[in-house]
């Protein structure tokens, strides 16, 4: 037998390699770069949200002290070759892009105008102030329902509309649905925009060398080969002269995946004045000009049987775009926001239309659970509302209607087919560790007492690992991974997925160290340089493990086959005849004849040639790319407690049942959880970004925009149960996003539970004491 030479990693809850470096202090950001020579920019935005700039005067700001250069709008745009590209633009709509900087209109608060670089940041700030703009204001829209009235306020005049696009679609028969239906309920739901704050700004280094022609890059980033191709292509640079640089990225939750006006205007910059240029976000211009996530009215109507049984549904769904389209923002919205209409569930029978709105905001973009999180939302107030309705218990109203287990895979009506799942069992697990029926007793005596208690459920399934080309993706779905052995036996693995916070150096590693049979010290994991790594797609959307992942378990496989080869020579046989297991290689009849790695990269790259001609080295580059999305589900539990007196919601417990497939770290995979649940669980009580209605931003800092505290989050429940995807080598299902998902559902929910007795059938996010305490007390039935 051979020995185990190296204990399984794939399972194991192994401590994250980077975290040593993180929180010693020794993590490089893109903030902690600073070249010799070094210029700073500084941006001066629009105080307005809509207004023609009548007049620019820049003349005293370039007399300013230690000032290096000061551009207009028109300077900076007449370098780039076009306006910014937009992915997934379809022929029925009026997708808006920009150039980097506002020339005649504003249409947003914190739209760039002009740009200062001098010798210290604090003097581009003061050269700032310096700047004289002369603007004549505009009238602003910044409702989305009210932009698409007549005599609204145009944000572009050209399109004589602010309606982006409109799509109609059905499955099914619902007309007759709704015919057959033993009843109907109705909601509004509004979801507010939310910023998404990473803890780390964008920030931005680019360092232009004339004598070579090459331009460095250093950014914070998601995608660090998009951002390479995207400010190559805007401004006209050859993209195998462009270096692009991210690898300590201090969060991005998807802000980070497109490119930004400051990314652009750095370059042009930095080329111009042939010095290092250098931009570091403020935390007040991330909530202006960092894209926002949400921004959405959606309007269902769902049609139920007597028996709680969903029949169909139709919806309606408005996004608030922004003044522009950013990336695939536009697509998202149209094509994969309704995909996932029939959340979890058997239902045939469906109607939606996807409408896309422009107001005089900044755009919205990429936020966790992007396009996701509205349908979820949607259906699990539905299927609380049908329970309420037949006076059914909302577990039982799930059950009956969840897409049976063992039916998969399971096509939906929407054409998503949904790859492995066991809804009913995971939901029965998170009842039983909440101790639900006890829960519910509990509940029944402090009513009695006069005390609010609420229960909530939700059970979500959202489209992870992004995913097959031309799918519900508008972009590449590959990824890259290169696999290195070297002389000594020591692994080096390159993947094009970009970390933000997830571990990819723990678990990419751990995957490797199971396919090469080499202990997990011995391999490194690098990322994030577009020079060294071959071409990658980047972290979004659940795709990293999924489909990076399974990239390194591909060039694994490659290195081991031509290893086997190597090592069939060293042991004096055919290739067949040799296997391999736990880093060992040995004939299949003779197992004591074994060589390991070592002797075979001694082989590989020694002074004798290889046998047969073989070719030196032992290196792999791949890429891979998924046939199907994977679909993620998760049973959640929420327990409010509210005081009457104040309507402060406090969430007392918070259960989550979590099926991402096979494991590659338990602890990784928690700590994603919980994250998730945390930003989930502030979108539902205490997040919204809220605009005057001139369009000036009221919530623009942290003094006003409320974000979650230790203090606002009970101590969670989680567990995890597998059932492996088909679609992957390593049977795993994206988990970043799904928690933020079911979050919201969850406690809002709890909260209309607590209150149900007293009329209140729903209440918007986020439930803020003031929403709240006015539901308790203008209810039917309200106390007091």
């Amino acid at each position: 037998m051979i020995p185990e030479v190296v204990s399984k990693s794939i399972g194991a809850s192994v401590k994250r390699k980077e975290d040593r470096r993180l929180i010693t202090g020794a993590g490089r950001y893109t903030g902690d770069v600073q070249p010799a020579n070094t210029l700073f920019m500084a941006v001066l935005r629009s105080p307005h949200a809509h207004a023609r700039i009548l007049d620019l005067d820049l003349s005293i700001s370039r007399a300013a002290p230690g000032v290096a250069a000061v551009l207009s709008g028109k300077d900076i745009n007449s370098k780039c070759r076009s306006e910014f590209h937009l992915s997934g633009v379809q022929p029925h709509m009026k997708a808006k892009s920009r150039f980097p900087m506002a020339e005649d209109v504003v249409r947003y608060e914190g739209e760039p105008v002009a740009v200062v670089l001098a010798d210290s940041p604090y003097r581009a700030k003061d050269a700032l102030d310096l700047i004289v703009v002369d603007y004549e204001s505009l009238p602003a829209v910044v409702d989305l329902e009210a932009a698409l009235a007549d005599g609204s306020p145009l944000v572009h005049e050209e399109l004589g509309t602010n309606l982006c696009f409109h799509s109609v679609k059905s499955a099914g028969d619902p007309d007759r649905a709704f015919e057959e239906a033993h009843g109907v309920v109705s909601l509004r739901l509004e979801q507010p925009r939310l910023v998404p704050n990473p803890m780390e700004p964008r920030a931005v280094v680019a360092n232009y060398e004339s004598g070579t022609g090459d331009l460095t890059m250093w950014l914070s980033t998601q995608a660090p080969h998009q951002e390479r191709g995207f400010v190559a292509d805007i401004i006209g640079f050859p993209e195998h002269k462009l270096r692009v640089i991210s690898v300590d990225v201090g969060g991005g939750f998807g802000c980070k995946i497109d490119t930004y006006p400051e990314t652009v205007i750095a370059a042009i910059l930095a080329i111009d004045n042939t010095r290092p240029v250098k931009w570091v976000e403020e935390r007040q211009e991330e909530f202006t000009s960092t894209i926002h996530g949400r921004g959405e009215a959606q309007y269902v109507r769902a049609a139920y049987a007597a028996d709680g049984v969903l029949l169909g549904m139709r919806l309606d769904f408005y996004t608030d775009l922004g003044a522009y389209c950013f990336g695939g923002s536009h697509a998202v919205a149209d094509i994969l926001t309704p995909s996932g209409a029939s959340g979890a569930y058997r239902v045939e029978h469906l109607e939606w239309n996807t409408t896309g709105v422009y107001t005089n905001k900044m755009s919205v973009g990429p936020y966790r659970g992007y396009g996701q999180h509205a349908t979820a939302y949607a259906v699990e107030r539905v299927m609380d509302r049908i329970a309420a309705e037949l006076d059914l218990d909302p577990a039982e109203v799930r059950r009956r209607n969840f897409i049976p287990d063992g039916s998969f895979p399971y096509l939906t009506a929407t054409g998503r087919e949904h790859d492995s799942g066991a809804y009913g069992e995971t939901l029965d697990r998170a009842l039983e560790l909440a101790g639900y029926q006890d829960l519910r007793r509990e509940q029944q005596e402090a009513r009695r007492q006069g005390s609010l208690m609420g229960i909530g459920l939700a059970t979500t399934v959202d489209a992870s690992g992004f995913g097959p080309s031309g799918a519900l993706s508008v972009r590449p779905g590959y990824e890259s991974a290169t696999v290195r052995i070297g002389p000594t036996g020591g692994v080096t693995v390159l993947t094009g997925s970009s970390p933000h916070g997830q571990g990819h150096e723990t678990t990419f590693a751990q995957i490797a160290s199971d396919e090469l049979g080499i202990p997990l010290e011995d391999i490194e994991v690098l990322y994030g340089d577009t020079r060294l790594v071959p071409h990658g797609v980047g972290t979004r959307a659940s795709r990293s493990l999924v489909v990076g992942g399974s990239a390194v378990v591909k060039a694994s496989r490659q290195v081991v086959e031509k290893a086997t080869s190597l090592a069939a020579g060293l042991l004096d046989t055919d290739a067949e005849h040799v296997e391999f297991q736990n880093g060992i290689f040995f004939c299949k009849d003779i197992q004591d004849r074994r060589v390991t790695w070592a002797e075979v990269a001694g082989v590989a790259y020694g002074a004798q040639p290889p046998p047969d001609g073989m070719e030196r080295g032992l290196e792999v580059s791949t890429f891979w790319e998924p046939t199907g999305y994977t679909y993620p589900f998760t049973a959640a539990l929420a327990v409010v407690r509210i005081d009457q007196d104040t309507g402060s919601v406090t969430l007392d417990r918070f259960v989550s049942v979590n099926d991402c497939g096979t494991v590659i770290n338990p602890m990784v995979v928690v700590g994603q959880i919980q994250g998730g649940l945390a930003q989930g669980i502030g979108a539902a009580l205490l997040e919204e970004a809220v605009w005057d209605e001139s369009g000036q931003l009221l919530t623009g800092s942290f003094m006003d925009y409320a974000m979650p505290l230790a203090i606002h989050l009970p101590e969670f429940t989680v567990e995890l149960v597998e059932t492996p995807s088909p679609h992957n080598f390593l049977g795993a299902k994206g988990i970043g996003e799904s928690p933020t998902i079911v979050a919201v559902p969850a406690v809002v929910n709890a909260v209309v539970d607590a209150l149900a007795h007293l009329g209140v059938s729903h209440l918007d996010i986020p439930l803020t004491r003031e929403k709240v305490w006015n539901a308790i007390n203008s209810g039917p039935n309200a106390q007091g």
